[in-house]
């Protein structure tokens, strides 16, 4: 059975030789549309047996099997020619609008995608490693899990890690509070390298998924869209490898369509999601969002696409940024909003440290059902582990990190860490949601490094916000 650590290792120790691979983000970049045309290979094998009519969407002399398996077959300058001028121009320009289901996979996987290394010599070493790994033996394939948190580690020095991985363990028990059911559209406008839809495929699996049709409906339910390359062409892999055969994920900017544009039927009904916070949006984004919500702060926009996209009685997990929760303006108009349209019923106050080492603002657990307003706000404090300070890189929270907030879920009462705030001291407070635990004395506020640059930004954007109205005012009088 292959060391899955050891051959990623190998395999960035040759990439670091090459002198056209410039950094963790194009070794892992380069990694990832090798080992996708691996495990597609792999998982057409199980296509032919399942059926004989299948045809691939690749052409035959660019399937990995027919150039990337014998380990002595193409290598230096013939490999890089056969790379660059036949596998790369081909794949990006498949022709999308035949029959074929997993053309615009393969055309998506590809079409920002690069070949960064010079050496033919040393990218047939690369191949001849991945070669060790074998996707079609059952008894493998689960090892891929360990090979896909190895690139997510090395993308810690990849520089905005961040911004594609939430801990396991927040994804896994935000599904299990919102606890998708099999049929239900479940959606992640911001999905990163997939972990909230992966937590939810395996949650859906072990309750509801028993026949060949419940899987066939399991697939065409998740859904997600990601905007950047790198964290897009992990998730498909991903979810290749945990046997969704057509992932429904869109390499696109969930933010780019105008709100109003989206109708009933795109509505779905979970969402589940750690969307982008501390960063502007493009200019422009903000016109396709009500000139009463307009902003640039990512947060709040997603926010607003939440509310949009559930159907009635739809229910969200969401993780957001302390900036969000006691920030006023149109920060402020939008969570008016979210408290009219949907039901906040739980705020979860994480401890310090869950995101480490990507960053150390404040974050909250946003739980809320679309279609019926909030009446009260539960709090819950989460308390860090016995003797821990802060979570960190070496001691990251674990899924049992939950359980006394699970068992406390159902039958809500107040404690040291769980309190309540009804609806209208939240509008007496100008929908500030940044309540503090009343049963804790009053304490010094120690701020971080980043609260300080949050609180800062949110006065700023304040400022402009203002500034923005009174031009308008003032060119609306002329």
């Amino acid at each position: 059975m292959a060391d899955i650590s050891n051959i990623v290792k190998s395999i960035q120790n040759i990439m670091r030789t090459d002198t056209g691979v410039d950094g963790d983000a194009q070794r892992i970049s380069q990694l990832v549309w090798m080992l996708f045309l691996k495990v597609f290979d792999a998982k057409e094998e199980e296509f032919e047996l399942e059926s004989e009519n299948y045809k691939s969407p690749i052409p035959e002399k660019l399937r990995w099997r027919n150039w990337a398996t014998d380990d002595e077959g193409l290598t230096g300058e013939e490999l890089m020619l056969f790379i660059n001028n036949e596998l790369f121009p081909t794949l990006k320009e498949l022709d999308i609008t035949t029959s074929n289901a997993y053309a615009p996979l393969v055309k998506g996987m590809f079409e920002d995608a690069y070949n960064y290394m010079k050496s033919g010599t040393l990218l047939r070493q690369v191949v001849n490693k991945l070669e060790e790994i074998h996707f079609d033996n059952l008894s493998e394939r689960h090892l891929f899990n360990d090979m896909y948190e190895q690139i997510l580690k090395d993308l810690q020095s990849a520089g905005n890690a961040g911004e594609y991985y939430t801990p396991r363990a927040v994804t896994e028990f935000i599904v299990q509070m919102v606890d998708p059911k099999l049929g239900e559209k479940v959606f992640d406008p911001a999905c990163g390298t997939g972990g909230f839809l992966i937590s939810s495929i395996n949650h859906i699996m072990k309750s509801d998924v028993k026949t060949a049709e419940d899987k066939k409906t399991l697939e065409h339910t998740i859904q997600g869209i990601e905007k950047k390359q790198l964290p897009y062409m992990l998730c498909l892999t991903n979810l290749i490898l945990h046997d969704i055969e057509t992932p429904n994920i869109r390499h696109d900017n969930s933010l780019s369509y105008p709100l109003k544009e989206i109708t009933p039927n795109e509505r779905v009904d979970c969402i589940v999601a750690n969307p982008p916070f501390g960063g502007t949006e493009e200019q422009g984004i903000e016109n396709n969002f009500p000139a009463t919500y307009r902003t640039r702060e990512t947060a709040d926009l997603f926010l607003l696409l939440f509310i949009q996209m559930l159907k009635p009685r739809g229910r969200a997990g969401i993780v957001l940024p302390d900036g969000t929760l006691f920030g006023d303006g149109v920060t402020a108009r939008i969570k008016e909003k979210l408290l009219e349209e949907c039901n906040l019923h739980t705020i979860v106050r994480l401890p310090n440290g869950i995101f480490a080492p990507y960053t150390d603002i404040n974050t909250n657990l946003l739980f809320f059902t679309k279609g019926e307003s909030t009446k009260e706000i539960w709090y819950y404090e989460q308390p860090l582990p016995q003797g821990y300070k802060k979570y960190t890189k070496t001691k990251p929270v674990k899924l049992q990190d939950f359980n006394e907030l699970k068992s406390w879920w159902n039958d809500r009462v107040e404690n040291e860490q769980a309190y309540k705030v009804d609806i209208d001291t939240i509008k007496a407070n100008n929908f500030n949601l940044d309540v503090k635990n009343p049963h804790k004395g009053e304490e010094e506020e120690e701020l971080t490094t980043s609260e300080i640059i949050d609180k800062i930004e949110a006065s700023m954007n304040k400022s402009v916000e203002l500034l923005e109205e009174i031009r308008g005012l003032a060119n609306a009088r002329g």
